[in-house]
């Protein structure tokens, strides 16, 4: 007989099963997993993957569409984020010495704070820059909005940082007269 034409014999256990061959698969006698769940531990893993990182890329499985943090980010996300956050200190510094000469607060979030306290006002800046370059980070491997990478959008909010401080530098040199020293 012509080997090709030979039918195709199949010894695994999904075949076998769909014939109706397979013999079934017996139930523990007790259960031995742990009760508690190894994923649950959420600010464990933080911690750990932070010294012993192992995910470095989003699962490939297609059909997990559910948030995955990463242990492992790329260079340029940690020079950009330490950027954002050097920018957003001397935004805050010229938005008060801004402040100093005369000008008004647009933000009316930050307008109710900065005018109660300066030191109040730099810490909320911080924490809510903070906060979102950390989230940014986190997300960077996922599109926003279906469209655009985050980490391509970190790369425009520094930009708009930068573009805010040529702003205010010039919006700076106009308020300070030019006999004043």
């Amino acid at each position: 007989m012509d080997p090709s034409k030979r039918p195709i014999e199949r010894r695994d256990w999904a075949s076998a099963q769909a014939e109706g061959a397979a013999v079934p698969v017996q139930a523990p006698e007790f259960e031995r997993r742990d009760r508690r769940d190894r994923r649950s531990r959420i600010l464990w893993s933080i911690v750990y993957g932070s010294f012993n990182p192992r995910r470095r890329r989003p699962p490939r499985r297609a059909g997990e569409s559910r948030f995955h943090s990463l242990d492992w980010h790329s260079s340029h996300l940690l020079a950009v984020s330490i950027g954002i956050l050097l920018l957003s200190v001397a935004d805050a510094f010229m938005t008060v010495r801004l402040l100093a000469g005369g000008a008004v607060e647009v933000n009316p979030v930050m307008a109710a704070v900065v005018y109660r306290s300066a030191a109040g006002f730099a810490a909320l800046k911080m924490m809510m820059t903070g906060i979102s370059v950390t989230m940014m980070v986190m997300l960077a491997r996922y599109r926003f909005m279906r469209m655009v990478r985050v980490d391509v959008v970190m790369y425009l909010v520094f930009a708009g940082y930068v573009a805010l401080l040529v702003y205010e530098c010039r919006l700076a040199q106009s308020l300070v007269s030019p006999f004043e020293f």
